[in-house]
Protein backbone atom coordinates (compact mmCIF):
# COMPACT_ATOMS: atom_id res chain seq x y z
CA UNK A 1 0.00 0.00 0.00
CA UNK A 2 1.57 3.30 -1.04
CA UNK A 3 1.73 5.64 1.79
CA UNK A 4 -1.02 8.01 2.94
CA UNK A 5 -0.44 9.89 6.14
CA UNK A 6 -2.84 11.81 8.78
CA UNK A 7 -1.80 15.16 10.31
CA UNK A 8 -3.55 14.37 13.74
CA UNK A 9 -4.76 17.88 14.52
CA UNK A 10 -8.31 19.21 16.56
CA UNK A 11 -11.48 21.16 16.05
CA UNK A 12 -9.88 24.56 16.68
CA UNK A 13 -12.10 26.97 18.53
CA UNK A 14 -9.67 29.92 18.98
CA UNK A 15 -8.64 29.03 22.36
CA UNK A 16 -5.23 27.76 21.97
CA UNK A 17 -3.54 28.75 18.67
CA UNK A 18 -4.23 32.69 18.10
CA UNK A 19 -1.49 34.78 17.26
CA UNK A 20 0.65 31.69 15.65
CA UNK A 21 1.93 30.25 12.79
CA UNK A 22 -0.19 27.00 11.77
CA UNK A 23 2.52 24.47 11.97
CA UNK A 24 -0.03 22.12 10.62
CA UNK A 25 0.09 23.87 6.94
CA UNK A 26 3.90 23.92 7.30
CA UNK A 27 4.20 20.21 8.06
CA UNK A 28 1.62 19.76 5.05
CA UNK A 29 4.03 21.57 2.75
CA UNK A 30 6.90 19.46 3.65
CA UNK A 31 5.00 16.37 3.02
CA UNK A 32 3.99 17.96 -0.29
CA UNK A 33 7.89 18.64 -1.20
CA UNK A 34 8.45 14.72 -0.21
CA UNK A 35 5.55 13.85 -2.47
CA UNK A 36 3.71 12.43 0.73
CA UNK A 37 -0.05 11.67 0.27
CA UNK A 38 -1.33 13.54 3.03
CA UNK A 39 -4.55 15.03 4.50
CA UNK A 40 -4.81 16.86 8.02
CA UNK A 41 -7.86 15.66 10.11
CA UNK A 42 -9.27 15.84 13.85
CA UNK A 43 -8.64 13.03 16.35
CA UNK A 44 -11.71 13.76 17.48
CA UNK A 45 -14.02 13.78 14.18
CA UNK A 46 -16.17 10.66 13.86
CA UNK A 47 -16.23 10.63 9.97
CA UNK A 48 -12.69 9.71 10.25
CA UNK A 49 -11.90 6.49 8.62
CA UNK A 50 -8.33 5.75 10.24
CA UNK A 51 -7.55 2.71 8.25
CA UNK A 52 -7.03 4.70 5.32
CA UNK A 53 -4.07 6.14 6.86
CA UNK A 54 -0.04 4.29 7.06
CA UNK A 55 0.75 6.64 9.63
CA UNK A 56 -0.32 9.09 11.51
CA UNK A 57 1.85 12.33 12.51
CA UNK A 58 0.12 13.61 15.89
CA UNK A 59 0.83 16.93 15.27
CA UNK A 60 -1.64 19.50 17.58
CA UNK A 61 -4.54 17.42 19.20
CA UNK A 62 -4.67 20.67 21.53
CA UNK A 63 -7.69 20.00 23.21
CA UNK A 64 -6.90 16.29 24.45
CA UNK A 65 -7.18 17.30 28.00
CA UNK A 66 -10.31 19.06 27.39
CA UNK A 67 -11.47 15.38 26.45
CA UNK A 68 -9.21 13.28 28.23
CA UNK A 69 -11.66 9.98 28.29
CA UNK A 70 -12.65 10.21 24.76
CA UNK A 71 -8.65 11.16 23.61
CA UNK A 72 -7.54 7.81 25.81
CA UNK A 73 -10.65 5.82 23.47
CA UNK A 74 -9.08 7.25 20.50
CA UNK A 75 -5.32 5.91 21.34
CA UNK A 76 -6.86 2.53 21.95
CA UNK A 77 -8.92 2.52 18.50
CA UNK A 78 -5.68 3.50 16.72
CA UNK A 79 -3.53 0.85 18.91
CA UNK A 80 -6.47 -1.91 17.82
CA UNK A 81 -6.49 -0.58 14.41
CA UNK A 82 -2.00 -1.37 14.34
CA UNK A 83 -1.53 2.31 12.89
CA UNK A 84 1.50 3.65 13.38
CA UNK A 85 2.00 6.63 15.01
CA UNK A 86 4.66 9.21 15.97
CA UNK A 87 5.26 9.89 18.38
CA UNK A 88 4.16 6.00 19.61
CA UNK A 89 1.16 5.65 21.20
CA UNK A 90 3.12 4.77 24.58
CA UNK A 91 5.17 7.94 24.63
CA UNK A 92 1.82 10.06 24.58
CA UNK A 93 0.16 7.87 27.12
CA UNK A 94 2.97 8.71 29.51
CA UNK A 95 3.57 12.12 28.63
CA UNK A 96 -0.27 12.77 29.03
CA UNK A 97 -0.18 12.98 32.45
CA UNK A 98 2.18 15.29 34.62
CA UNK A 99 3.04 11.93 36.47
CA UNK A 100 6.04 12.05 34.87
CA UNK A 101 7.71 14.56 35.89
CA UNK A 102 8.26 12.99 39.33
CA UNK A 103 9.41 9.91 37.47
CA UNK A 104 11.72 12.04 35.77
CA UNK A 105 12.73 13.72 39.37
CA UNK A 106 13.18 10.07 40.92
CA UNK A 107 15.71 9.40 38.65
CA UNK A 108 17.79 12.90 39.93
CA UNK A 109 17.23 15.04 37.16
CA UNK A 110 16.78 18.58 38.60
CA UNK A 111 12.93 19.14 37.92
CA UNK A 112 10.23 21.21 38.88
CA UNK A 113 8.07 18.34 39.84
CA UNK A 114 5.96 18.65 42.64
CA UNK A 115 3.53 16.97 44.48
CA UNK A 116 0.19 15.28 43.33
CA UNK A 117 -3.38 16.07 44.91
CA UNK A 118 -5.16 12.94 44.10
CA UNK A 119 -8.63 13.09 43.01
CA UNK A 120 -11.30 12.86 45.56
CA UNK A 121 -8.81 13.55 48.52
CA UNK A 122 -9.04 15.55 51.01
CA UNK A 123 -6.08 18.08 50.83
CA UNK A 124 -3.76 18.57 53.64
CA UNK A 125 -1.96 21.77 54.18
CA UNK A 126 0.64 20.90 56.25
CA UNK A 127 1.37 17.76 54.12
CA UNK A 128 2.00 20.16 50.87
CA UNK A 129 3.96 22.54 53.19
CA UNK A 130 6.27 19.74 53.69
CA UNK A 131 6.47 18.58 49.99
CA UNK A 132 6.37 22.12 48.46
CA UNK A 133 8.63 24.32 49.81
CA UNK A 134 7.83 27.78 48.25
CA UNK A 135 6.57 31.34 49.06
CA UNK A 136 4.10 30.83 46.18
CA UNK A 137 2.67 27.86 44.84
CA UNK A 138 1.24 26.53 41.53
CA UNK A 139 -1.99 24.55 40.90
CA UNK A 140 -2.52 22.85 37.45
CA UNK A 141 -4.34 19.66 36.94
CA UNK A 142 -2.33 16.62 36.76
CA UNK A 143 -3.60 16.40 32.83
CA UNK A 144 -3.71 20.05 31.17
CA UNK A 145 -2.35 21.98 28.52
CA UNK A 146 -2.43 25.95 27.88
CA UNK A 147 -2.48 26.86 31.43
CA UNK A 148 -6.25 25.52 31.08
CA UNK A 149 -7.31 25.75 35.67
CA UNK A 150 -3.91 27.24 37.06
CA UNK A 151 -3.50 28.97 39.83
CA UNK A 152 -0.70 30.85 41.41
CA UNK A 153 -1.58 31.62 44.60
CA UNK A 154 0.60 32.61 48.13
CA UNK A 155 1.31 30.03 50.12
CA UNK A 156 0.16 32.57 53.64
CA UNK A 157 -3.15 32.75 51.61
CA UNK A 158 -4.14 28.48 51.24
CA UNK A 159 -6.98 29.82 53.24
CA UNK A 160 -8.59 32.16 50.60
CA UNK A 161 -8.39 29.63 47.60
CA UNK A 162 -8.86 25.67 49.80
CA UNK A 163 -12.29 25.77 48.52
CA UNK A 164 -11.75 26.73 45.41
CA UNK A 165 -8.84 24.14 44.70
CA UNK A 166 -10.42 21.23 46.69
CA UNK A 167 -13.49 21.46 44.32
CA UNK A 168 -11.14 21.32 41.14
CA UNK A 169 -9.91 18.08 43.31
CA UNK A 170 -12.66 16.42 43.85
CA UNK A 171 -13.40 15.98 40.12
CA UNK A 172 -9.89 15.55 38.95
CA UNK A 173 -6.07 15.21 40.41
CA UNK A 174 -3.65 17.80 40.52
CA UNK A 175 -0.54 18.80 40.49
CA UNK A 176 1.09 21.63 43.39
CA UNK A 177 3.98 22.98 42.17
CA UNK A 178 6.25 25.74 43.86
CA UNK A 179 6.22 28.82 41.79
CA UNK A 180 9.26 29.53 40.16
CA UNK A 181 10.27 33.28 40.11
CA UNK A 182 13.31 32.95 37.58
CA UNK A 183 9.98 31.91 34.89
CA UNK A 184 8.28 36.18 35.33
CA UNK A 185 12.04 37.44 35.97
CA UNK A 186 14.21 35.37 32.79
CA UNK A 187 11.45 33.34 31.50
CA UNK A 188 11.29 29.96 29.96
CA UNK A 189 13.30 28.00 27.74
CA UNK A 190 12.17 25.53 25.28
CA UNK A 191 14.93 23.81 23.45
CA UNK A 192 12.97 21.83 20.78
CA UNK A 193 14.73 18.17 19.34
CA UNK A 194 13.89 15.96 16.08
CA UNK A 195 14.67 12.38 16.40
CA UNK A 196 16.95 13.28 19.67
CA UNK A 197 18.89 15.46 17.52
CA UNK A 198 18.92 19.07 19.14
CA UNK A 199 17.09 21.78 16.40
CA UNK A 200 16.47 24.85 17.83
CA UNK A 201 16.06 26.95 21.05
CA UNK A 202 13.58 29.90 22.03
CA UNK A 203 13.19 32.28 25.56
CA UNK A 204 9.11 32.55 26.09
CA UNK A 205 8.78 35.94 28.54
CA UNK A 206 5.54 36.59 30.65
CA UNK A 207 3.57 39.26 29.96
CA UNK A 208 4.03 42.09 32.63
CA UNK A 209 2.50 41.22 35.58
CA UNK A 210 1.23 37.51 34.26
CA UNK A 211 3.66 34.32 35.21
CA UNK A 212 2.02 32.42 31.94
CA UNK A 213 4.56 32.36 28.93
CA UNK A 214 2.27 31.11 26.45
CA UNK A 215 1.94 33.72 23.71
CA UNK A 216 -2.20 33.76 23.88
CA UNK A 217 -1.61 35.15 26.97
CA UNK A 218 0.15 38.12 25.52
CA UNK A 219 4.19 36.32 26.27
CA UNK A 220 7.00 36.65 24.11
CA UNK A 221 8.74 34.80 21.97
CA UNK A 222 12.41 34.74 21.16
CA UNK A 223 15.03 32.84 18.95
CA UNK A 224 18.16 31.68 21.27
CA UNK A 225 21.50 29.99 21.32
CA UNK A 226 21.05 28.10 24.42
CA UNK A 227 24.42 27.63 26.58
CA UNK A 228 26.33 24.48 26.25
CA UNK A 229 25.45 23.51 30.06
CA UNK A 230 21.82 23.87 29.07
CA UNK A 231 21.84 22.26 25.87
CA UNK A 232 24.04 18.80 27.31
CA UNK A 233 21.59 18.74 30.39
CA UNK A 234 18.53 18.69 27.84
CA UNK A 235 20.71 16.07 25.39
CA UNK A 236 20.97 13.52 28.45
CA UNK A 237 17.18 14.24 29.42
CA UNK A 238 16.19 13.13 25.33
CA UNK A 239 18.56 10.38 25.46
CA UNK A 240 16.87 8.81 28.59
CA UNK A 241 13.29 9.69 28.01
CA UNK A 242 12.63 10.81 24.04
CA UNK A 243 15.15 9.03 21.72
CA UNK A 244 12.82 7.50 19.85
CA UNK A 245 10.30 10.09 19.70
CA UNK A 246 10.51 12.30 16.02
CA UNK A 247 9.87 15.56 18.07
CA UNK A 248 10.35 16.66 21.78
CA UNK A 249 10.40 20.14 23.25
CA UNK A 250 12.15 20.35 26.53
CA UNK A 251 10.52 23.28 28.27
CA UNK A 252 12.65 24.45 31.59
CA UNK A 253 13.87 27.46 33.32
CA UNK A 254 17.74 28.27 35.13
CA UNK A 255 18.14 28.45 38.50
CA UNK A 256 21.71 29.65 39.67
CA UNK A 257 22.65 28.62 36.65
CA UNK A 258 21.17 24.88 36.71
CA UNK A 259 18.90 24.06 34.15
CA UNK A 260 15.57 22.65 35.72
CA UNK A 261 13.16 20.74 33.82
CA UNK A 262 9.45 22.47 33.79
CA UNK A 263 7.97 20.23 30.80
CA UNK A 264 8.75 17.25 28.34
CA UNK A 265 6.87 17.75 25.58
CA UNK A 266 6.53 15.17 23.42
CA UNK A 267 2.25 15.03 22.53
CA UNK A 268 1.60 18.17 20.42
CA UNK A 269 3.82 20.75 21.50
CA UNK A 270 4.38 23.95 19.40
CA UNK A 271 7.59 23.78 17.81
CA UNK A 272 7.93 27.21 16.74
CA UNK A 273 8.53 26.52 13.47
CA UNK A 274 8.89 29.59 12.09
CA UNK A 275 11.64 31.54 14.39
CA UNK A 276 14.71 29.47 13.48
CA UNK A 277 15.95 29.37 9.84
CA UNK A 278 17.15 25.64 10.53
CA UNK A 279 13.94 24.66 12.20
CA UNK A 280 11.57 23.44 9.16
CA UNK A 281 14.93 22.02 7.08
CA UNK A 282 15.71 19.83 10.14
CA UNK A 283 12.09 19.09 10.88
CA UNK A 284 12.18 17.84 7.13
CA UNK A 285 15.20 16.00 7.45
CA UNK A 286 13.76 14.18 10.55
CA UNK A 287 10.09 13.50 9.11
CA UNK A 288 12.03 11.98 5.86
CA UNK A 289 14.31 9.60 7.44
CA UNK A 290 11.06 8.16 9.40
CA UNK A 291 9.46 8.30 6.38
CA UNK A 292 11.96 6.97 3.85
Amino acid sequence: MSQHVAIVSYFSVGAYDSNTVDENIILSQILCELKISHEIVSWSDPNVNWSQFSLLLIKSTWDYFDFYPEFLTWLETIRTLGIPTLNSLDTILWNSSKKYLLEIESKGYPVIAGMILEKGKLISQDEIKAKVNSEFWVVKPLVSGGAKNTLKLASQDWDKHAEKVQNWVNEEAFLIQPFISEVEKVGEYSLLFFNGEFSHAVLKTPATKDFRVQHYFGGTIKSVDPLESMLSFCQALVDEFASKSLYVRVDGVEIKGQFHLMELEMIEPYLFLALSDQAIPNYKRAIAARLG
